[in-house]
């Protein structure tokens, strides 16, 4: 066997083997229990393991997730009859072991990749690197590896590869394989996006790819394969990401440039997505208070940093900002455009920003979820505070007791609570609770004579607000603003 080629080596180490009948996953978040779970219930699979550190702010999912109860809230159809089936089944349980890595044909990473600050392009790998020791203390010829975190071009061949070999005393490509395979995923429609969605993997040589393939094809159903190496992968990941920010922020700039030329964002759109024919790609996404959630605030310094540290020059103008981080600063500028509109419309209303009080809807960054990282809720909230505003925050489906970053002051659920005597009643948000709003009804709570009514999301219909009293303002909305 010392004498082969590494990968008919690594080859013959995995028809040993045989075929993957158990699973690790390591991180039980927004990415992890979707595809524990999916994996669980492939026929013929012996078990999977959630593994879950017994940490004082993430612990509790352990005993939930043992229960069949999902720690994820908000709308994930399926999710959570899936969980009980399989935790029913005895196919899935999560546990903080980490020594039954051992056991596993194959080990999935599933942990968040966070920058502490963006300017130093220098990612949080902490929590990846722990993982990454876990599964190389535990690693045993034959078994699969695979980063699903989304990481930074490079990743997996250099810092992932020499951690695990470093840990192990085995060799990737030889004694292991190793892949990355990106989630692309978006709270609110788990499931259905790892079943539908085309599937990147790239693994660091052909036999590492092809075990990766087998692993997820069997959790796939509209969606396909699509093989490439580990970087093209890492790259794929970090610039559909990019892609899609830069989209939003050239919503968003049109939507200020619509304000400050009196004209309603909304018209523009549907007249520009009017043109259509063979060749012709007009798509515009929608303009709003901001982008959050753990994966677009970050993937484009990811994606900077693969280009920065590559080692070869990069052919672009000199001087010049790059297009991507232009784009994320407009996206970030969107929460001061919201405090922007609130001055406005206060003084309109006769009444300064300092000591207005403010019902901030929504804390959570994306519809009936209650995902909160990153939420454009928190720089508002704390420009707002500082400007010496009230405000008070109201989400559905954010839980004060298991959520991190929570505003200074606290959350609630009680609508009325936040509603009552305020000046300004701020959507950042578009939850279905705040479409159902009634205005008149909002009016009582605020009792004011004219309130203000700031439409983040554009889920509120200005007319009626109006006629019933509000002074009304809209990202977008230059007929109204």
């Amino acid at each position: 066997m010392t004498d082969q080629h590494p990968e008919n080596h690594l080859a013959a180490r995995i028809t040993e083997r045989g075929p993957i009948r158990t699973i690790g996953v390591i991180g039980m978040g927004y990415v992890g229990i979707p595809a524990a779970v999916l994996f669980a219930d492939i026929p013929g699979i012996r078990h999977v393991y959630g593994f879950q550190r017994d940490s004082t702010t993430s612990g509790y999912k352990i005993a939930m997730l043992n229960r069949g109860e999902s720690p994820l809230k908000g709308e994930e159809p399926g999710l959570e009859p899936l969980l009980k089936k399989v935790v029913d089944a005895g196919t899935f349980s999560c546990t903080p072991d980490f020594s039954k890595i051992a056991d596993c044909d194959a080990v999935c990473l599933a942990i968040q990749t966070p920058f502490k600050d963006h300017a130093d392009l220098l990612p949080d790998f902490t929590p990846l690197i722990d993982g990454l020791r876990h599964v190389g203390a535990n690693l045993t010829p034959g078994m699969l590896v695979v980063l699903e975190s989304t990481i930074t071009p490079g990743t997996t061949v250099g810092m992932a590869r020499e951690i695990l070999e470093e840990e192990s005393g085995l060799v990737a490509g030889r004694d292991f394989a190793l892949a990355h395979a990106p989630e692309r995923v978006m709270v609110g429609r788990l499931l259905r996006n790892i079943r539908e969605h085309d599937r990147i993997i790239g693994g660091i040589d052909r036999v590492s790819t092809m075990r990766a393939v087998e692993l997820y094809t069997p959790v796939l159903t509209t969606g396909r394969v699509i093989p490439m190496t580990a970087t093209a992968a890492e790259v794929t990941k970090t610039a559909e990401n990019t892609f899609r920010d830069l989209q939003i922020a050239a919503a968003n700039q049109l939507a200020l440039y619509c304000e400050a030329m009196g004209v309603n964002f909304y018209d523009v759109r549907a007249g520009i997505d009017s043109l259509k024919g063979e060749g012709i790609t007009r798509a515009i996404l929608w303009p709003g208070a901001g982008v959050g959630g753990h994966c677009l605030t970050k993937d484009t310094y990811h994606l900077e940093r693969g280009v920065q540290s590559a080692g070869s020059t990069l052919d672009y103008p000199k001087g010049m900002q790059s297009l991507y981080t232009l784009a994320r600063d407009i996206n970030d500028f969107m929460p001061e455009h919201m405090l922007h509109l609130t001055k406005a419309a206060l003084a309109e209303a006769g009444k300064p920003l300092t000591g207005a009080r403010i019902a901030l809807l929504g804390w959570a960054f994306i519809n009936d979820s209650d995902d909160a990282r990153n939420s454009p809720s928190e720089p508002y909230f704390k420009a707002a505070r500082a400007a010496g505003a009230e405000v008070r925050v109201h989400d559905p489906w954010v839980d004060p007791a298991t959520s991190p970053d929570l505003p200074d002051g606290g959350l609630t659920g009680d609508l009325e609570e936040v509603l009552t005597d305020a000046d300004a009643v701020v959507i950042f948000t578009g939850h279905a609770i705040y479409r159902g709003l009634v205005p008149e009804q909002v009016k009582r709570f605020c009792g004011c004579e004219r309130p203000v009514i700031v439409d983040g999301r554009n889920i509120v219909e200005p007319e009626k607000w109006v006629e019933a009293g509000f002074l009304y303002k809209g990202v977008g909305r230059g007929e109204w603003n």
